[in-house]
């Protein structure tokens, strides 16, 4: 079974690619050889946008998911319009490009608020334009101002956004890179990708960042809720 090439992982910045069919799964999805769009995990919702074939057909993809066995992205379609595809068809990619910045933004801001609140990470989600982080904190005392102003003087350090890849061996020997109790680094090939904030943080990490933190813009903490005994929901929001 040939596995999905995933472009955005070496390059969350590409918006199109030419790729190839290689099936479709009963619910309407595409399965490529390669693709730019990031497939739902890790509380990153999957991508949205085109497949456009070469007659200059047009078909949006409402999400994009892993497949069962998850070496191969499925575009999900539809099943009428999936069935104006088939294997071995070349196809076209457009990403729903301000909808995944957003994503990318809230993203990056979230691993800042991780900062700000060093405390373990129970659940998180991202939107389109804001998202939010649960905390095993036993008191509570969070105040949304002064989170809100430690997250944009990080912000505003503008530091560089990278990733590299470390082995399954070498993150079991450093533990602490794990901030997250719910959602576990995606692993399974012998290697794991880290996502390091220059000088700020470092955490292992599957899904799409901005360059730097100045691209976040300013964020705003909207909201801290009471989820159980020892745990607090923080929501923050893109301010521009």
């Amino acid at each position: 079974m040939t596995a999905t090439t995933l472009l955005f992982r070496d390059d969350a910045y590409a918006t199109s690619c030419d790729a190839r069919v290689l099936g479709i799964t009963p619910e309407g999805g595409v399965i490529l050889d390669r693709t730019v769009f990031y497939a739902q995990g890790g509380g990153q919702p999957g991508d949205v946008g085109a497949l456009v074939k070469a007659d200059g057909d047009r078909i949006e993809i409402t999400n994009t998911v892993y497949a069962a066995d998850r070496s191969q992205v499925a575009h999900l379609v539809g099943t009428e319009a999936a069935s104006r595809l088939a294997e071995g068809d070349t196809v076209t990619l457009q990403l729903d490009w301000p909808r995944r910045l957003k994503r990318m933004r809230v993203h990056t801001a979230l691993h800042l608020l991780s900062v700000v609140l060093p405390y373990p990470v129970t659940g998180g989600s991202i939107g389109d334009g804001d998202g939010r982080l649960d905390f095993d904190i036993q008191d509570a005392g969070l105040d949304k101002a002064a989170i809100t102003d430690q997250l944009n003087a990080l912000v505003a350090r503008d530091a560089p956004v990278t990733e590299r890849w470390i082995t399954d061996e070498e993150l079991d020997a450093n533990p602490g890179l794990v901030k997250t109790m719910s959602v576990k680094p995606p692993r399974g090939s012998g290697r794991v990708r880290l996502v390091e904030i220059e000088g700020i943080d470092l955490q292992p990490c599957g899904g799409t960042h901005v360059r730097r933190t100045a691209e976040i813009g300013t964020v705003v903490i909207t909201d801290i809720e009471k989820k159980g005994k020892q745990n607090r929901r923080v929501r923050l929001s893109l301010a521009d």
